[in-house]
């Protein structure tokens, strides 16, 4: 199977493997002050080290994922105002249902002078989140002009930054957020365990509340395999990522020369390498899917967190795209195992796939 749904989930990577097997041989709760459990949060404490040092950050609260750290993030703070990017993943959008939202342009990123029309238009300071990486289109926002903007206003800064390890340069403490989601299993790492980064003056209301771990934010049993797979993964994706990137900006390129009747949405953005979001006119995504996966490839319609549903994508949406063309558009997605000849397999089956809908049209 040629697998090009790197943004969906990334595969294992063995370091991550590695650790997480190693780490099993400790079962125990790292909260336990006998041997295992100080063996265990010796362990614990540092993998935590490590990815502090890795993304430039101060503290951070180990959650299941980053689901779960965008909805700490956005309900932590209390009742203040909300403003966030008509792109954002569900789950910032579902958990600010209230939130005023921030347009985009055609080319899927938002306008620095309407955000600061909104942000004044409100009487007091609250919370901003703005994804980094577009997990659909790979259009980079202006994040650390946005932070600098809303932060001038007294707003704290939250970004969803699941996408950019591996891809994009980035740190915490250069930035200047107050706040940042990551996720073990976009970099490498195995699911089930993602990280908020926070300031070390942002105390977040708890969602999970009990035993107090994680400074009292996120209460529950760590898993020190799931931690320490997660640290070695985004370890080796940021130490890869000038080199990754470069190759996977190059298969980029070689999708969309040699696929022009191909509609590329956020084109003519800032965008990372790795992810393209490819409309095939007059045929349904669905149907391009099925003809994929016979074809033993691997891509997906927009986002994969929304139960296998089809649905048109709400960031073309946003974009300005027609629902028509909507429903025509895949996303692929690349990563450190994707080699050229799976990139050249892909290309010859868009072209299979589209010469069918042209003949059928013609007959």
């Amino acid at each position: 199977m040629i697998y090009l749904d790197y943004n969906a989930s990334v595969p294992l990577r063995p370091c991550a493997q590695k650790a997480v097997i190693e780490a099993l041989n400790w079962q125990g709760n790292a909260s336990s002050v006998h041997q295992v459990g100080r063996k265990l949060r010796s362990l614990i404490d540092g993998a935590r080290k490590n990815i502090l040092q890795d993304v430039g950050a101060e503290r951070l609260v180990f959650t299941s994922g980053g689901t779960e750290a965008n909805a700490l993030a956005l309900s932590g703070l209390g009742s203040i105002p909300i403003v966030a990017s008509t792109i954002e993943h569900d789950s910032v959008l579902k958990s600010a249902p209230n939130a005023h939202h921030i347009p985009v342009t055609e080319e899927g990123s938002i306008d620095l002078e309407i955000l600061e029309k909104i942000l004044s238009s409100f009487d007091k300071p609250g919370l901003l989140s703005l994804m980094f990486v577009n997990n659909e289109t790979g259009v980079i926002q202006p994040l650390l002009e946005a932070t600098r903007l809303a932060q001038f206003k007294g707003w704290k800064v939250h970004t969803d930054a699941s996408q950019a390890p591996g891809h994009i340069p980035f740190s915490f403490k250069n930035l200047g957020v107050d706040m940042m989601t990551i996720s073990a299993h976009k970099c490498g790492g195995p699911i089930g365990i993602g990280a908020l980064l926070l300031k070390s003056d942002v105390h977040l209301k708890p969602l999970i509340p009990g035993g107090g771990q994680e400074y009292g934010m996120r209460s529950g049993t760590l898993s020190a395999s799931l931690i320490l797979g997660f640290a070695a993964a985004l370890h080796e994706a940021l130490k890869e990522e000038p080199r990754v990137s470069k190759r996977l900006h190059k298969f980029q390129q070689k999708i969309e020369g040699a696929l022009p009747e191909a509609i590329v949405y956020g084109k003519k953005g800032s965008r990372v390498g790795h992810v393209l979001s490819l409309g095939m006119p007059g045929v349904p995504a669905e149907l391009q899917l099925i003809a994929f996966d016979l074809n033993k490839i691997a891509v997906s319609a927009g986002s994969a967190c929304s139960s296998g549903k089809m649905k048109n994508s709400h960031v073309l949406t946003a974009m300005g795209v027609s629902p028509e063309e909507a429903q025509c558009a895949i996303r692929v997605s690349m990563g450190w195992k994707t080699q050229e000849d799976e990139v050249d397999a892909f290309i010859q089956t868009w072209k299979n796939i589209h010469a069918k809908q042209i003949i059928k049209e013609a007959s």
